[in-house]
């Protein structure tokens, strides 16, 4: 059992603008590593202020100058966005560059709005996504590629940069095609999964439906591994809860109005309107693990004995929440919340190979 820190890097009222975000991130992903998080794992969006790590690559690169032993995860490359040649080689060049600290995330995407803006076509996602990765695989594993498809054609071309870890730094992939989770399955490739600000009620569901694209996949059920990410808040004060409920509402009205061609702005940030029958802020504190101590606990152990997944992975500071708050509830986190989660599964392993979880006799 591995955690992860996820980082969104959300601009939305930080007093420092963008370098405030960047910087912020430092602060977490330092403390998460110090704690003993075993990835640091960095988004992909583009043009809004939804986020503002536009390459997960060059963050995690970034981040490679401030930490010495957490992994620094893409999460995730949205292939249909990249010529296939160029990023095949940022991913070996971060593997090097990090001493083989990389792990690859990858995606086909999903927000309208991003892919016009590249000249992408959004319904073609997944055969593009297919295609790409048949031109990455080829260079990292093989180090030469040619190809011919309906996307791209490669001349036979040989690569230098090779990654450090072979065949490939460890893959997880968050579209649940059962094409794409079958062709990623020969590398180990994780399903990665999360609900949003739907929570815990909804994952089992999405997990779910992520099994059977496996098993249609023609994938042995039994043998798939899973990875979650949760938003998670460590607070005392209902208020402080309240305000949590709050920014990951925000990031929901964010994340709907991005799937359209369109969109209003204020300046350069999004203004979002609310969620259809959008619920009240209490409904997204109780979806998400949000609350004291004893409570977070208990939400991540029941999520851990139903679920399984080899990788958890925690959204601390979403919807730009302030990075005094975000730090404290990191710091109880490893302070407070995972000895009571280790009490109860056993130990967790936060740094080494991605295993399964090993649980206490019950």
């Amino acid at each position: 059992m591995s955690l992860g820190i996820f980082n969104l890097m959300t601009l939305r009222d930080h007093p420092d603008g963008v370098a405030g975000v960047i910087a912020d991130t430092r602060e977490m992903v330092s403390l998460a590593e110090e704690i003993g998080f075993e990835t640091a794992w960095f988004a992909e969006h583009h043009f809004t202020n939804y986020s503002v790590s536009v390459s997960p690559l060059m963050m995690a690169a970034h981040m490679a100058g401030y930490t010495k032993r957490i992994k620094l995860g893409a999460g995730v490359v949205v292939l249909p966005l990249y010529h296939p040649l160029r990023v095949a080689q940022e991913i070996a060049l971060l593997d090097q560059q990090t001493d083989g600290r990389a792990v690859l995330g990858v995606g086909t995407g999903y927000q309208k709005y991003e892919f016009e803006r590249f000249g992408a076509d959004v319904d073609a996602k997944t055969d593009v996504f297919l295609e790409y990765w048949s031109v990455v695989e080829q260079a990292l594993v093989e180090g030469r590629v040619e190809f011919a498809g309906r996307y791209i054609q490669v001349p036979d071309t040989v690569f230098t940069l090779r990654p450090v870890q072979k065949p490939l730094p460890p893959v997880f992939v968050t579209s649940p095609h059962p094409q794409i989770l079958s062709r990623l399955a020969k590398w180990g490739g994780v399903p990665f999964i999360t609900a949003g600000w739907r929570g815990s009620p909804a994952l089992p569901g999405v997990a779910e439906q992520v099994r059977k694209s496996w098993v249609a996949g023609g994938l042995d059920p039994e043998r798939m591994p899973l990875a979650i990410q949760q938003y998670i808040h460590v607070t005392d004060s209902r208020e402080e809860a309240r305000e949590a409920g709050e920014r990951a509402r925000y990031v929901a009205r964010l994340v709907l109005a991005l799937r359209e061609s369109s969109i209003d702005l204020s300046g350069s940030l999004i203004d979002a309107p609310p969620l259809p029958d959008e619920p009240p802020v209490e409904t997204f504190v109780g979806n998400l693990i949000i609350g004291d101590v004893q409570h977070v606990a208990e939400r991540i152990v029941a999520e851990f004995r139903k679920l399984r997944p080899v990788h958890y992975n925690c959204f601390f500071q979403f919807g730009g929440m302030p990075i005094a708050r975000a730090r404290r509830s990191l710091e109880r986190f490893g302070a407070e919340v995972l000895p009571l989660v280790e009490r109860e599964v056993g130990p967790l392993r936060r740094s080494g190979s991605i295993l399964a979880p090993v649980f206490a006799a019950e």
